[in-house]
C-alpha cells in the first residue's frame, strides 16, 4: 500500500502533515459531480462569471447554485475533495471559498505515471 504525504493548511498556516492513501484520492474522483466541481474550479473565471475576484477561490454558494444540488450534498462533496487534498478552503467572514490544490494534481500525475 502506498501513501501520499500532504501538508494541510488552515488560514494559510501549516498545521500538520498527514499520510493519505491513494485510494482516498481515487474515491474522491469517482463521482461525476465531484469531477465537475474540480473542472469548474480549474477555470473559475469562465464557470463563475458572476463572482467578482477569485484570489480566495470560489464561494461555496456559487458552487452550490451551479451544481443544482442541495447545500448539504455540495458541502459533503467539497469535504471529500478537501480530505483527499484536491481542493483548499479559505474562510472569509461567514463565507467559505474553495480552489483547486494544483500541487496535488501534479503529485497525482506523477503517481499515475510512476505507479500505475
Amino acid at each position: 500500500m502506498s501513501f501520499v504525504i500532504c501538508l494541510l493548511v488552515y488560514r494559510k498556516k501549516s498545521i500538520y502533515i498527514c499520510a493519505m492513501n491513494h485510494l482516498d484520492v481515487f474515491k474522491a474522483l469517482s463521482n461525476k459531480a465531484r469531477l465537475q466541481i474540480l473542472q469548474w474550479l480549474k477555470d473559475p473565471e469562465v464557470h463563475f462569471p458572476d463572482q467578482p475576484g477569485f484570489e480566495s477561490g470560489v464561494c461555496v454558494g456559487q458552487i452550490q447554485q451551479k451544481a443544482g444540488l442541495t447545500q448539504s450534498t455540495v458541502s459533503e462533496y467539497l469535504s471529500i475533495l478537501q480530505r483527499a487534498g484536491l481542493i483548499e478552503s479559505t474562510r472569509v467572514g461567514q463565507w467559505t471559498y474553495y480552489k483547486r490544490n494544483e500541487k496535488a494534481f501534479i503529485e497525482l500525475t506523477q503517481i499515475i505515471q510512476k505507479d500505475l
